[in-house]
């Protein structure tokens, strides 16, 4: 048996579980599980499974729910047993808590109420993925899901278009070829990208291409799994600001001036706003 009981301060422990090989839990993780009063859990099947394999006792000791259409009650119940001076951990599904996981909300109420709130870290999708990826990683920004619906998914992808650093999301199967297409129509189809697939699991993959080409292959065949999408920053070329000017002129002479920083922020690939009031400052000289 890889753990001992400890004896763990009141407080709320965030507990890293593996994102697929079930050996990538730390043994400060299986310490504290064996060793808190109470136990929540994303899944509970999924983590009373993880204790199974590492021979983990419950002890008498339940797993609660706590998720997205439990959270209130159940968070509720964990704040008293902090109150009473208990010690609780919390784990996610899979990788670090509050990483698109409903850990966030008993995170915040447990600070504001003067509890100690520590983690027992390890695997995450996030960081795994960036190590595989082969894109930069002196920068990188955690999307998230993007929307199901089309429209609000483009939209989404056009707040992140000038992010300086690598965008990563999360994706489902059946949704990651819809979404590489609009990444390739609103950021760009000849940014490098990278899926990773199944991270630390039998069937493990990274493709590295650009995001026409993934979004082809994709379309050509699907494939199943848990995905993790990067994609590398825009490298826009330097604007002259007199080849501005002189476009806002020429906009200008057939176009209101709102409709005229539009057209030629779109044109050059620049912020609207610096565009605009380049555009004001045009109009009234």
């Amino acid at each position: 048996m890889n753990h001992q009981k400890l004896r763990l301060a009141p407080g709320l422990y965030f507990v890293a579980t593996p994102i697929g090989t079930a050996r990538d839990i730390t043994l400060r993780a299986l310490d504290v599980l064996a060793s808190a009063d109470v136990i929540a859990a994303e899944d509970t099947r999924s983590l009373r499974h993880l204790m199974d394999i590492h021979g983990v006792p419950l002890a008498g000791r339940h797993v609660l729910a706590y998720h997205d259409h439990s959270g209130g009650n159940v968070r509720e119940r964990l704040l008293q047993a902090l109150a009473q001076g208990q010690s609780v951990a919390y784990a996610s599904e899979a990788g670090m808590p509050l990483i698109a996981d409903p850990g966030y909300d008993l995170s915040r109420a447990a600070s504001a109420a003067g509890h100690l709130v520590t983690a027992a870290p390890g695997a995450s999708a996030v960081l795994t993925a960036l190590t595989l990826g082969g894109l930069p990683t002196d920068a990188f920004f955690f999307a998230g899901f993007l929307p199901n619906a089309t429209a609000a998914r483009r939209a989404r992808l056009e707040t992140l278009r000038d992010v300086p650093g690598t965008l990563v999301f999360y994706e489902s199967p059946k949704r990651v070829a819809a979404s590489l297409a609009d990444m390739a129509a609103v950021l760009g189809g000849d940014r490098p990208a990278a899926l990773c697939r199944e991270l630390t699991k039998k069937f493990e993959e990274v493709r590295r291409s650009t995001l026409a080409e993934l979004a082809a292959d994709l379309q050509a065949s699907a494939v199943k799994g848990e995905i993790v999408l990067l994609v590398d920053r825009g490298h826009s070329p330097a604007v002259n600001e007199s080849d501005i000017d002189s476009d806002l002129r020429t906009a200008l002479q057939t176009h209101s001036v709102r409709d005229a920083a539009d057209l030629v922020s779109g044109m050059h690939g620049i912020a609207r706003r610096k565009v605009y009031q380049r555009a004001l400052k045009l109009a009234k000289g």
